[in-house]
């Protein structure tokens, strides 16, 4: 069998708008990725369907895989004639041992790219607002790895050089060493009041910095328990912060937000969520089926529902297929959300939401499954939908890094969904969101969430992407 090809791609920080058109790309084509705990997982859903994903995450007290089995693993993937990707955080020649990778390649005559990504050493400061070079302040910089090979995992570093020759530096991933850091750099000739920031978890909405002299920045790193993934800025440049900050100036950084999701593609309201400065974190992710409908009788209705804007489009392609005259189909039009009513604007049809539906009539419910609950209705299922089992552990572990404190449920249909997707997970929803707000856009959905027992915090004036926003920005964290 002819060998695939290996991608060593850098996914950037973590907002996943920092990619390269390459990197995702490699990731749209890519049979199975093998993918780092730093690289942003909702990059795997630009993946297709059946891509095989592999978790290769390190943490510093235990290795899921190491180096060793990455490597042979992509060697594996590549001799069974697929296209692999490895995808890790930043960019891969920085700290990223793609050396070693490409090195296991080379060695079976494997073919391989390497894909650069954006470095967290300088996206993280300037997320925070900093550049790591400036005329005035600084005119050298350097990245410098906070732990090595070295018995006791201290950093053996040139640091006379370091204090000397750089007036900016970046040090990745050494919380644990900081103490050793500050001490070596004053040693050397550092003066004691030099700034110092730590970033974590640079450029996503969760992004926390802390900020002090290398004379006392231990002491509050242990007071404010910062921890890893964190870049570690040292220099006069940080003195620009005050002036340019912008990241966490916008409208919605600090929220943390999870999604609820009735379909399988992009979602625009997550995109306008993330571009005010939100963490999205989107559940269930689904994979579906088109399946064969009979739709000979549509022109019976006086409603017809449609409960995702996906089956808009497999409603009207059975249509045509089937030979019906659509100008026949006398029934009103109505959707389950907003983003169902603008796929039916989109084909020049004017629908209006369920929440104005009258009762009276009889209703046609299309849609992806049958678990929307309306009352007197026949069901055209034009879509089955399963969750896609390889990202319940994702999610899991996104759970786990994050610190959720915003639930939005765009529609009714989303409710059922996402409880169950979290029965899969073994998560029960009341714990989850204990502590969390809970926002429904529109009535219908605020019903079906209080009809399962959780409590809502609100809802917009409309069920629109701008009135959430609006929403969120006035009411304050809890």
């Amino acid at each position: 069998m002819e060998s695939g090809k290996v991608l060593l791609v850098g996914a950037g920080p973590g907002d996943v708008r920092l990619i390269t058109v390459k990197g995702l790309e490699a990731i749209m084509q890519a049979e199975v990725i093998l993918y780092d705990r730093l690289a942003n997982p909702k990059l795997l859903e630009f993946a297709p369907a059946d891509c095989e994903l592999i978790y290769c995450g390190k943490l510093p007290d235990r290795h899921t895989l190491r180096q060793e089995n990455i490597n042979d693993l992509l060697v594996q993937k590549a001799l069974e004639g697929k296209v692999v990707v490895r995808l890790k955080g930043g960019d891969p020649g920085v700290f990223g041992r793609v050396g070693e990778e490409a090195a296991a390649l080379a060695l079976y005559q494997i073919p391989f790219e390497i894909v650069p990504g954006i470095s967290s050493g300088i996206a993280a400061p300037l997320y925070a607002g900093i550049p790591v070079t400036h005329r005035e302040h600084a005119e050298s910089f350097a990245v410098v790895t906070a732990h090595d090979k070295s018995i006791e995992g201290k950093p053996m570093l040139d640091w006379e050089g370091l204090v000397r020759g750089v007036d900016t530096i970046a040090f990745y991933m050494g919380v644990a060493n900081l103490p050793f850091i500050c001490e070596n750099l004053i040693a050397h000739g550092k003066p004691a009041d030099t700034p110092v920031i730590l970033i974590q978890w640079g450029t996503f909405g969760r992004q926390r910095t802390l900020q002090g002299t290398l004379s006392d920045i231990s002491k509050k790193v242990l007071e404010a328990k910062f921890s890893n993934p964190s870049i570690i800025l040292v220099g006069e440049v940080i003195s620009l912060r005050e002036k340019i900050s912008w990241f966490e100036k916008m409208p919605l950084f600090g929220r943390q937000i999870l999604l609820a999701r009735t379909s399988e593609g992009a979602s625009g309201l997550a995109k306008g969520l993330m571009e005010q400065g939100a963490d999205v974190i989107e559940f269930p992710k689904w994979k579906k089926t088109i399946l064969p409908v009979e739709v000979g009788n549509v022109t019976n209705y006086d409603k017809i529902l449609f409960t995702s804007p996906e089956s808009v489009g497999e409603f009207f392609q059975a249509v045509i297929e089937k030979g019906i005259d659509i100008r026949k189909i006398k029934a009103d039009f109505y959707g389950g959300s907003s983003k169902s009513i603008n796929a039916l604007k989109e084909r020049g049809f004017m629908a209006s939401l369920i929440e104005d539906m009258p009762k009276e009539g009889s209703l046609l419910v299309v849609g992806d499954d049958r678990k929307y609950e309306v009352e007197n209705a026949d069901f055209l299922v034009t879509s089955k939908k399963e969750l896609d089992q390889q990202f319940l552990p994702i999610f899991q572990r996104m759970l786990e890094e994050a610190e959720v404190n915003t639930m939005v449920f765009p529609s009714g249909a989303s409710v059922n969904v996402f409880i169950e997707g979290l029965k899969k997970c073994g998560i029960d929803v009341f714990y989850l969101l204990k502590d969390v707000q809970v926002v429904c856009m529109g009535q219908h959905t605020k019903e079906q969430v209080e009809r399962v027992g959780l409590i809502t915090a609100g809802m917009p004036v409309s069920p629109t992407r701008k009135a959430l926003v609006e929403y969120l920005i006035q009411c304050p964290i809890v």
